[in-house]
């Protein structure tokens, strides 16, 4: 077989003009210490705080300390298979969660990862778990209400859309309890609710799904899931790849609801990842930036201007006291940061006063600007009826010789008290709500018995809803009560209350 030259060079010449250099150079680092989901890690010169780093064994990590000559890092996976002298590699992105609208309806986990059974998940994208805060000119006023459905918060601690409001109190006081019935009031309102458990038991976080699944309510609803047995690293970044599904529909001008429950757990896991990186305790053991934890957390909740699209992104975190000390680190850190807190009485729960909201230190910063102006021409005397009727039961356990004024005022609040009652999983229209506090604060109810008014206000409803529709469709289309609302709403009342006594 004969090759003539010039093929062998025309040959080369192709193989040579094909050839590239191409160099990948890879950052990478030794791990030189590893035990309780923490590495440290010699080399790394270029890391950045917060950067996500590639562990053997298909297992990332998040860099934290950033040292001379080493880098702290947590596991956000399991440990097992990698020991010292391990290459981690640099990714070059910090820790992101796919964010999209498929995820709506569906439980994942700090990672973004489906954890409800039911397959993949596909994203519109990744989102960065720390983003800056919108920035004061990018925010419009707090001024559009949030309807939990709970006459006791509605109408005397109102959420409006973009607020931070706190919800605190005991274990076993109803905090979550208050967070469902608001998340299931949201149906058919275009409100995205995004709920973040952090460090609750998975049988917790299961019946919740199913609660929520039971009453159509996971059809606008998102859970995400660090529970109590997931590495601390998860349970830390958990709220934070909330908040950025949660911004992600905010930037498409939605209004989206978001629940961090809760932030104690959130704080005792980042105090347990401080320790073992090694970093300095302060009050309580927890790490000096326990604050700016939360505090940059919150900050991203907002209401964006109508430049931006007007989408809104209100949170409701979730703090456990101990035996109601809202004077410990956590809750008065959380407090400073929020617009107001709900706090639950344990004192109020078990006298059967559900929800145990205590009026008197529950307050909304926002306060009559998240509210209809039919509801704020209601509910603008009750919280005072209320702290009145507080003092004056206090006193009058003292002695029988009341006067006539006292005696009525006693009356009254005990009635007010009974009308803020509700069942759990009962959410209420806040038109309904409307009416039954006009006829509770205005005394159309003093000569009911007290143990009667539940009773009342059932019948009331559905006298309402069968005889009083037009009353309704005023109501609601006005948005405020006029003379001829009043009038009929009056004439409504006494008609029903005559013919509740005569049963």
């Amino acid at each position: 077989m004969h090759i003539k030259p010039e093929e062998i060079t025309s040959v080369i010449k192709n193989e040579v003009e094909k050839y590239e250099r191409y160099l990948k150079t890879v950052d990478s680092g030794t791990i030189i210490r590893i035990g309780d989901g923490v590495a440290t890690v010699y080399g790394l010169d270029e890391c950045v705080e917060g950067e996500l780093l590639e562990f053997p064994k298909g297992v990332y990590g998040m860099a934290l300390n950033l040292e001379h000559d080493s880098v702290g890092c947590v596991l956000l996976g399991p440990e097992e298979g990698i020991k010292e002298g391990d290459v981690v590699v640099r990714t070059g992105k910090i820790v992101e969660v796919p964010v999209g609208d498929r995820i709506i309806g569906r439980v994942i986990d700090a990672l973004g990862n489906p954890i409800d059974g039911k397959g993949f998940i596909k994203n519109d994208g990744f989102r960065p778990i720390e983003v800056k805060a919108p920035s004061i000119i990018d925010r419009s006023p707090v001024n559009e209400p949030l309807q939990t459905g709970i006459k006791a918060i509605d109408s005397i601690i109102p959420i409006g859309k973009g607020q931070r409001e706190l919800i605190i109190g005991d274990r076993q006081t109803g905090k979550t309890s208050i967070i469902i019935d608001t998340i299931l009031n949201q149906k058919k309102k275009n409100v995205i609710c995004i709920y973040v458990a952090i460090g609750q038991k998975q049988s917790t976080v299961a019946s919740l799904v199913n609660t929520l699944r039971e009453e159509g309510a996971m059809d606008y609803s998102i859970v995400v899931s660090a529970s109590a047995s997931e590495p601390a690293p998860l349970q830390y970044i958990a709220p934070y790849a909330g908040c950025s599904i949660g911004e992600y529909f905010m930037e498409k001008g939605k209004d989206v609801l978001i629940i961090y429950d809760d932030l104690s757990k959130h704080a005792v896991a980042y105090r347990t990842m401080s320790l073992l990186l090694k970093r300095p305790p302060g009050r309580e053991a927890y790490p000096g930036d326990v604050f700016y934890i939360h505090s940059r957390l919150l900050e991203r909740a907002a209401k964006l201007s109508e430049k931006l699209g007007g989408g809104s992104l209100t949170a409701l975190p979730i703090v456990e006291t101990l035996a109601g000390d809202v004077s410990a680190y956590v809750p008065t850190n959380i407090i400073s940061i929020t617009d107001g807190q709900i706090f639950l009485d344990s004192d109020l729960f078990y006298s059967g006063q559900r929800p145990a909201v205590n009026a008197g230190i529950s307050v909304s910063r926002v306060g009559g600007n998240a509210q209809i102006k039919a509801m704020k021409q209601v509910a603008g005397t009750l919280r005072l009826e209320l702290a009145q009727y507080r003092e004056l039961a206090s006193f009058a356990q003292f002695g029988s010789d009341l006067d006539k004024d006292t005696r009525r005022r006693l009356e009254k609040g005990k009635r007010l008290v009974e009308i803020l009652k509700q069942d759990q999983y009962e959410p209420l229209d806040v038109n309904y709500q409307i009416i039954m506090l006009y006829a509770g604060v205005n005394d159309f109810l003093s000569d009911i018995d007290v143990k009667k008014i539940r009773a009342f206000e059932k019948g009331f409803f559905e006298y309402i809803k069968s005889s009083e529709i037009l009353l309704l469709d005023s109501l609601k289309r006005e948005k405020k009560i006029t003379d001829e609302i009043k009038e009929d709403l009056e004439e409504a009342i006494l008609t029903f209350k005559n013919m509740f006594l005569e049963e």
